[in-house]
């Protein structure tokens, strides 16, 4: 599956800007810009986290804002802005992210230590 959305404007929700973002299964991209016009990638193995945001504005114009959080090193935090279907689009992103990183036998670990304060040293 993949989805292509334009960033729209706050006003009516109109498509008048030039910023398209495709979201496939194994990438997400972001395209900007009308004159120099600007390519940013990221795969789908990389990203963490999804956040949806919708404003009340947002939400009269059947808008929202997608974040994702990612493991990239140009882009921590990833914003599809102003974006139709974004529910739609986050639970995607959620279940294509972990297909990939199943996929890739890719683990994101947390070194939580053992307990008491001091990681691996003896007293």
């Amino acid at each position: 599956m993949e989805y292509t959305e334009r960033k729209r404007l706050l006003f009516l929700g109109l498509p008048w800007t030039f910023t398209v973002y495709t979201i496939t299964d194994e990438m997400l991209n972001i395209r900007r810009g009308l004159l120099k016009v600007i390519e940013d990638d990221c795969y789908m193995y990389k990203v963490q986290d999804v956040k949806l945001e919708a404003t009340l504005i947002e939400r009269i114009f059947k808008l929202g804002t997608v974040v994702c959080y990612t493991g990239d090193a140009t882009h921590m935090e990833l914003r599809l802005t102003h974006i139709r279907r974004s529910k739609e689009i986050k639970n995607y992103i959620l279940e294509a992210s972990e297909k990939a990183r199943i996929k890739r036998r890719t683990l994101h670990t947390l070194d939580i230590g053992d307990g008491n304060g001091v990681d691996g040293d003896e007293y």
